[in-house]
């Protein structure tokens, strides 16, 4: 990713790093965002991190989007793959320990939808490449796509919008 950064913005500085250990000195920064990885990261170590490399008055920005479960397609979809995917638990376990952190005020949040626009292979190809369902065996992989191909076939109109969420969250730094 690091070199794919580099070759799409020749002339910015970009430093190999980790959450648990960022290459950047004490209170540097206004702001730390990750979009769709604090569950990679190793929680408490991270926090720490972050809180050493933000000024005072920075801040913690996370960014995640999520499938929109309330739309009937989503729930459709939901129906096949479901059984293949972490829970909110798994995925979210960071977030509690974010909101319990001493090293972080109380977080604001603010959410908001879109759509992709899909018609039923591309419906397919875009849940293939969620990695629970692109790591299965080649012959169960096969099956959950061609079952969400087909629920893609059943909506009334092509190409139909599939809906997400998005969650942008900021805790201040204390």
């Amino acid at each position: 990713m690091l070199a794919q950064l580099e070759a799409a913005l020749p002339g910015v500085e970009a430093l190999a790093g980790t959450a648990e250990s960022i290459p950047l000195p004490d209170e540097s920064v206004e702001a730390v965002t990750a979009a769709a990885a604090f569950h990679w990261f190793d929680t408490e170590p991270a926090l720490r991190e972050i809180h050493r490399v933000l000024k005072p008055g920075g801040a913690l920005i996370t960014v995640g989007n999520g499938r929109d479960l309330s739309d009937p397609l989503q729930a459709a979809v939901q129906e096949v793959v479901g059984r293949y995917l972490p829970t909110s638990d798994e995925m979210l376990g960071w977030l509690r320990i974010v909101e319990a952190s001493p090293l972080f005020g109380r977080g604001e949040h603010f959410e908001t939808g879109y759509e992709q626009w899909f018609d039923p292979d591309g419906l397919a190809e875009r849940m293939g490449t969620v990695s629970y369902v692109a790591r299965l065996p080649e012959d169960e992989r096969a099956e959950v796509l061609a079952r969400i191909r087909a629920v893609g076939e059943a909506q009334p109109q092509t190409p139909f919008p599939f809906r997400y969420r998005t969650i942008v969250r900021l805790w201040p730094r204390l």
